[in-house]
């Protein structure tokens, strides 16, 4: 079911990614950087894949057990991914032009404190899905290879 190499990977770029742009945008004038502007674009591309993922290839399959509990937990993550998903639209929309691949700021230290607060609900959310979702699935894996 799942690749959890692959899942791996994604929150360790992620991660990365947002360390460097925080750090990135903490200095008002590398804001204007292509540099940053990059690291930004490329960041958005990865949380948006991963979510996009997590969502249909974990959540999506988890609804299907006939477990309740199991269930409950993949609507509990589908709900905290829209959520994410609609934050992280309006955080784009308001901070940069994807159309110019550049970013929109006219209040630096409003945009240091969004961009923190939204990268720290994303690396809360990879956290989540470490220590709850992935053991779940490698449970319900080793369950049905137990059966087998």
């Amino acid at each position: 079911m799942a690749a959890f190499d692959q899942l791996h990977a994604q929150n360790h770029k992620i991660t990365e990614l947002s360390n460097v742009f925080l750090y990135l945008v903490r200095e008002r004038s590398m804001c204007d950087t292509d540099v940053t502007c990059n690291v930004f674009f490329e960041l958005t591309t990865h949380v948006r894949e991963h979510m996009e993922l997590v969502d249909r290839d974990l959540c999506g399959k988890l609804l299907s057990y006939p477990d309740q509990s199991v269930k409950n937990t993949a609507n509990r993550f589908l709900s905290g991914s829209t959520e994410i998903k609609r934050i992280f639209s309006a955080y784009v929309k308001q901070w940069c032009s994807e159309k110019r691949h550049s970013l929109t700021i006219s209040d630096h230290s409003a945009f240091v404190q969004d961009t923190e607060q939204m990268f720290a609900l994303v690396m809360d959310r990879l956290q989540r899905e470490t220590e709850y979702l992935y053991p779940l699935i490698r449970k319900l894996e080793e369950q049905e290879r137990a059966v087998a």
